[in-house]
């Protein structure tokens, strides 16, 4: 089992070092893997624009798959305001500002464990 959430964790690594590499904002890590089935982290972020938030995307896309990592289920993509990128175990979030603020993800999933970005090295 450790060895799975080894490799949850180098995938969230990975995926908020894309997100910062774009510029990202507000880049948040929950470990989930205790509260649900889903997945063990999700990592949030959030773009100015919709074309932001697509570079965002294709970035995270990008060095997963250079690491080995297919995204296994995207949505939203054409729109631009709210990108979820699923890897199995990790899912990526990436939004507008707006449709961040209306979702509020963050307070859904209160329950699972914000993870710093050195705690994932």
């Amino acid at each position: 089992m450790s060895n799975a959430l080894d490799n949850s964790k180098k995938m969230a690594s990975l995926a908020y070092k894309a997100l910062d590499d774009k510029k990202g904002e507000d880049i948040r890590v929950i470990d989930i893997s205790e509260v649900s089935v889903l997945a063990d982290y999700f990592i949030i972020a959030n773009g100015n624009s919709d074309s932001q938030v697509r570079a965002l995307v294709d970035n995270v896309e990008e060095e997963l798959a250079k690491a080995g990592y297919e995204v296994k289920q995207r949505e939203g993509y054409g729109l631009g305001s709210w990108v979820l990128l699923d890897f199995g175990d990790i899912i990526v979030h990436v939004f507008d500002k707006e449709n961040r603020l209306f979702y509020d993800l963050e307070r859904i999933w209160k329950d699972g464990k914000t993870v710093m970005l050195d705690d994932l090295k």
